[in-house]
C-alpha cells in the first residue's frame, strides 16, 4: 500500500516511530508529512526518517494564525495527495479528515484525548474520519460508534518494554545517574484546546525548586520561554534522549499531559499540575487505578507542594512505583504492534 502519515506534534513522532519501519519492512510505501512544531523536525532528523514539511514557516498562536495555518496545511496536503495518491491517511490532524473525505481515501485518526476536552478538534475532524482509534478509557462522545478502542496508551507505542530499554550510558553523557535528580516540564499551553488552561507559574516553580533542591539535582525542560532565574536549571540534551533521562529521574513534575503519561508508563512518579486534571480518561486511569501519578488542579497549590513532600518521604519509592508499572504493563498491549497491524489490515477489512 501507499501510506501517508501526517505528524503535527513531537508526540505524534513517537506514536509512529516504531510503526514506520515496520510498515516499510512489510513492503509498503510510506511518506511522512509534518508541520513545524517544537522539536519535531529534530526528532525525525536524529532518527534518520525522511519527511516533507508542509508548513516550514510555522504559524502564529492567535486564533486567526491557527485558522490560517490549518487552511494552508489542508491545501498543501491536498496537493501532496494528488501526486502521491495514498491508499490510507493516518495521523492526528483535522486536515487528514477533510482531504481524505474529499478524495475518498480512508482516514485512520488516532487520539487519546476525550472528545469534550478537545471539542474543536473533535467537531472538525471526527465527522469525516473513517475510523477513530482511541484507548478503551477514552470517551469520544457521539463519535463512539465509529471508534475502535484498544487496551493501551499512545505512550506504550514507544515506551513499552518491547520498544524501549532505558540506557544509563546515554544519560551519563550529560550528567551522573548515581545521584537523585528531578525533572520539571513547562508546556507552552497555546494550542486551541488550551484556552483558559493554566499551569506552573514562575512563583510555583520557585517554590518547587526550594522544596526539591535539598534532595537532588533539578532539570527543567521548557516548551515556553524560560524566565532568567530558571536558566541555570535548563536541561541541554538531544530531544531523542529525553526518555532515557526521564526513566532514571526520581520524580517528574509538569503541566504537560503527554510527559506525565510517559513518566507514568516508565514507573516514574509524576505530578501533573494544570486544569485538565480529572478530564482525561487515560490519565485518570494512570492516576486513580494504577496509582502511577497524581493530578493536581491549579487552584490547589498547597496540595501540589504537599504531594511533592509525600513522594520525597515515601519509603522504597522507586520499588513501589516499578511494581505498579508491572501491574499496568501486564494488562496493556503494545500500541505500536496494534497500530501497525490495524493499518495493514484496514484496506482488506474495508473491502469485505
Amino acid at each position: 500500500m501507499k501510506i501517508l502519515i501526517y505528524l503535527g506534534h513531537p508526540a505524534h513522532f513517537y506514536n509512529y516511530k516504531n510503526v514506520i519501519p515496520r510498515l516499510k519492512e512489510d513492503g509498503h510505501q510510506v511518506e511522512i508529512l509534518i508541520k513545524k512544531k517544537d522539536v519535531l523536525q529534530e526528532l525525525l532528523d536524529n532518527a534518520g526518517i525522511p519527511y516533507h514539511n508542509i508548513l516550514k514557516e510555522g504559524r502564529k498562536d492567535s486564533a486567526l494564525g491557527i485558522l490560517w495555518g490549518t487552511l494552508k496545511r489542508a491545501w498543501r496536503l491536498n496537493a501532496f495527495c494528488s501526486q502521491f495518491k495514498p491508499d490510507i491517511l493516518t495521523g492526528t490532524s483535522v486536515e487528514n479528515s477533510w482531504i481524505g473525505k474529499l478524495r475518498h481515501i480512508p482516514v485512520i485518526n488516532i487520539n487519546e484525548d476525550d472528545a469534550d476536552v478537545v471539542p474543536k478538534y473533535a467537531k472538525l475532524s471526527y465527522p469525516w474520519a473513517t475510523v477513530i482509534l482511541t484507548p478503551t478509557v477514552c470517551d469520544n462522545g457521539k463519535w463512539n460508534s465509529k471508534s475502535c478502542k484498544y487496551n493501551s496508551y499512545h505512550e506504550l507505542g514507544y515506551l513499552h518494554p518491547d520498544n524501549f530499554t532505558p540506557d544509563r550510558r546515554i544519560v551519563e553523557q550529560y550528567f551522573p545517574v548515581d545521584t537523585p535528580y528531578f525533572l520539571i516540564r513547562f508546556a507552552k499551553l497555546k494550542a486551541h484546546h488550551d484556552v483558559g488552561i493554566k499551569g506552573i507559574s514562575a512563583d510555583i516553580a520557585s517554590e518547587l525548586i526550594h522544596i526539591l533542591e535539598p534532595h537532588g539535582r533539578i532539570f527543567i525542560s521548557s516548551e515556553r520561554e524560560l524566565e532568567p532565574q530558571f536558566e541555570p536549571y535548563r536541561i541541554h540534551i538531544k530531544p531523542i534522549d529525553m526518555h532515557h533521562v526521564m526513566a532514571f529521574a526520581d520524580i517528574y513534575i509538569g503541566d504537560s499531559q503527554t510527559m506525565a503519561a510517559e513518566a507514568g508508563v516508565l514507573g516514574v512518579p509524576f505530578i501533573r499540575f494544570n486544569d485538565f486534571v480529572g478530564r482525561l480518561g487515560y490519565l485518570r486511569e494512570l492516576e486513580d487505578f494504577y496509582l502511577l501519578g497524581y493530578g493536581v488542579k491549579t487552584n490547589e497549590t498547597n496540595k501540589l507542594f504537599d504531594t511533592v513532600q509525600t513522594l520525597l518521604s515515601m519509603p522504597n519509592r522507586k520499588q513501589v512505583f516499578q511494581e505498579r508499572r508491572r501491574k499496568m504493563l501486564s494488562e496493556k498491549i503494545d500500541f505500536a504492534k496494534f497500530l501497525t497491524r490495524f493499518i495493514e489490515d484496514y484496506q482488506y477489512k474495508s473491502n469485505l
